[in-house]
């Protein structure tokens, strides 16, 4: 095991230190070779190490560079130097991290966590917590919290009674929601098409002229953070209207939350401690290993209602916070433990300088891609660059040309009508003078293409 471990080990340092220079996607030459694999599960036993030195020579080559310094696709973090380790130790402890008295140490640790994260974010310090996979189940499980506190109050208990003859339920949400928050309204039960939706404006706020009037269990789900500007719900004018009406606020925070560390930032979640649920994720700006997403409820019994489990077999704890008591799983890795090691390493001055420097990092491309003659479509207040090269066909073929070089990585995406490419600014690895660099690859590219530079010179003009 000990030669074993110390070969896998060194197998990942190699490839965690090329992160800075590999080319961001995988070519497609090595990508054709995953074919390698196809093959049928042969009869007899092969030596681990041989087995790690196959996956590592076949799939690491295929990876996209998501956790290195210019990867700007989607919201996503790499793996601080702490997280990482502490991640490793976890699965090799492979505690079950659902019960007290069985994995007191992972459990407490969780805890502890789960206590920073709510002084930092600055979230009501009574609220309770679960760490699940990502923001997808974090909504799943608020909102569960929430379908129990709000049906609760008209005398209903959904837990034991399901949906069937219930009273309905109004869900408010923006035109701008994320689909992660329409798939968990799905899975708990509250339908993605009956909801209740209310149009935004240029930036994708929701307009709060808009709301529509609340009569009966209602939830009114708002956005901090829109995934394609970074813009914010007005949080404090959704909060009055919903709690004047009875409702329960849940708020996606799942990477604009982070904006509460950075005091540049802070105003754009201002007021947002006073919803009742909360979902956002540790693998994007907190930069911890997936997967890490983290639920905050502000009702504990709501939330213990609709996660708690027992059996007369379980090793229950009375005196101590059981994680399984308020998340859907019952069986676990202990994922708050390289929560816990990030914001160690950290600390609070480590995580606004995190969250400062990206943001930073995002108006710098904003400015740069602006004075070579490219249109930026969004107002850049926190990591969120929206960029259009000219009309659909130009921008798509200008991010295929990127995507294709290597030395960056952006997507495409839609904003009110316009094809744009989006980059997302949140690795710890990211220095400026990796966007430096991805600026001037965008540029030499652009330079290349003769369509393009063409539109953009009369756009100068």
């Amino acid at each position: 095991m000990k030669s074993l471990l110390s070969f896998t080990a060194d197998r990942a340092q190699r490839y965690v230190e090329s992160l800075a220079e590999r080319r961001v996607a995988p070519s497609a030459d090595a990508v054709n070779q995953l074919s390698r694999f196809d093959v049928p599960l042969q009869d007899h036993s092969i030596d681990p190490r041989d087995v790690i030195g196959e996956l590592d020579d076949g799939v690491a080559p295929t990876t996209m560079a998501m956790a290195g310094p210019r990867f700007f696709g989607f919201v996503i973090g790499g793996s601080l130097p702490a997280a990482l380790a502490a991640d490793w130790l976890v699965s090799a402890w492979d505690q079950n991290t659902g019960l007290y008295n069985s994995t007191p140490g992972s459990s407490h640790i969780e805890q502890v966590a789960l206590r920073w994260l709510l002084d930092v974010l600055r979230l009501p310090a009574e609220s309770a917590g679960a760490f699940v996979t990502g923001t997808t189940v974090a909504h799943i499980t608020a909102l569960a919290a929430a379908r129990h506190a709000v049906l609760k109050k008209v005398g209903w208990n959904v837990e034991a009674d399901g949906l069937f003859g219930a009273p309905p339920i109004t869900v408010v949400v923006s035109d701008e929601a994320h689909p992660t928050l329409l798939k968990a309204l799905g899975v708990v039960g509250l339908g993605r098409k009956r909801i209740i939706r209310v149009p935004t404006d240029d930036q994708g706020r929701m307009r709060v002229d808009a709301l529509p009037r609340l009569n009966g269990p209602a939830i009114v789900c708002l956005q901090v953070g829109n995934v394609n500007t970074g813009a914010s719900d007005p949080v404090s004018p959704i909060c009055d209207y919903a709690h004047a009406g009875g409702a329960w606020v849940h708020v996606d925070g799942a990477f604009g939350l982070w904006a509460r560390v950075a005091p540049s930032r802070a105003h754009l979640a201002d007021g947002v401690e006073r919803a009742d649920s909360w979902a956002t994720d540790g693998h994007k700006w907190l930069n911890v290993p997936y997967d890490s997403g983290i639920a905050v409820v502000r009702d504990v019994e709501a939330l213990r209602a609709s996660m708690a489990i027992t059996a007369e077999y379980l090793p229950t704890a009375t005196d101590r916070r059981n994680p399984s008591d308020y998340t859907p799983e019952l069986s676990r890795r202990a994922r708050g433990i390289p929560v816990w090691a990030a914001m160690r390493s950290l600390g609070r001055s480590g995580l606004t300088e995190l969250v400062e420097r990206n943001c930073n990092q995002a108006r710098r491309f904003a400015a740069a891609l602006t004075d070579a003659g490219f249109e930026v479509l969004n107002d850049v207040v926190l990591n969120q660059v929206l960029v259009s090269f000219g009309e659909a066909e130009d921008t798509k073929h200008v991010i295929a040309a990127i995507q294709a070089d290597g030395t960056m990585w952006a997507g495409e995406t839609v904003w009110q009508g316009r094809t744009a490419m989006r980059i997302s600014v949140s690795s710890w690895m990211t220095t400026d003078e990796d966007v430096e660099r991805s600026i001037e690859a965008i540029c030499r590219l652009t330079g290349q293409m003769p369509r393009v530079p063409a539109k953009l010179a009369a756009r100068r003009a």
